[in-house]
């Protein structure tokens, strides 16, 4: 009997290597980049001015969270260095951990190191970041609420690791949607080229 050993496939090495080295990319590369865009250390002024994507996403953060609260006829205020809060009552700060840039990383690099089009799989990449940021803006609302509210966590969680866990279903669920797919148009791709 002949065992197909998954780490023996060429393909799925191939893959790994793929996925670790976009995802290493994409992680270590925003951390680092958030240093040339924050002062101190290795400040770059003019990354800072021009190239500040991440500041970017916190502030497409802010916006998502006011105009989610807003839908409840809950007002809130913004204020500089990315704080969020009730009109007369408290606010949460959007620090660069609350971003979301890991889960992005991986999603990103998920679909890269795959086999698809061009096309296909920058459509994945923006349904997939648009999902988790959708996630990362609901958290924030609900924080700020519970903020507001005095209510606990639930199960004791803290709200990041909330986040991970609800982000990472996510993406299992969109990577076994982006597989089923792509598994789909393998097949349909070998029927039309037999037929033919």
């Amino acid at each position: 009997m002949k065992y197909n050993h998954l780490f023996k496939n060429s393909d799925f090495k191939l893959f790994i290597i793929k996925f670790l080295a976009i995802f290493a990319l994409l992680y270590f590369g925003t951390y680092y980049w958030i240093g040339f865009v924050t002062p101190g250390g290795y400040f770059n002024e003019f990354a800072a001015q021009n190239l500040d994507y991440v500041s970017a996403i916190k502030s497409s953060l802010l916006f998502g969270t006011k105009t989610l609260l807003s839908l409840f006829n809950i007002q809130t205020v913004e204020f500089k260095n990315h704080v969020i809060r009730f009109v007369n009552g408290k606010g949460v700060r959007i620090a660069y951990d609350c971003v979301g840039y890991g889960v992005y990383s991986f999603w990103i690099a998920f679909v890269i190191a795959n086999k698809s089009s061009f096309t296909r799989k920058l459509i994945w990449i923006i349904i997939g970041l648009f999902l988790l940021w959708s996630v990362n803006v609901i958290r924030i609302s609900l924080f700020l609420v519970s903020e507001n509210k005095n209510w606990t966590m639930p199960l004791g969680i803290d709200h990041h690791d909330w986040f991970t866990i609800v982000a990472y279903a996510v993406i299992f669920l969109m990577i076994f949607a982006f597989d089923k797919k792509n598994n789909n148009q393998k097949i349909n791709t070998s029927v039309s080229e037999n037929l033919n």
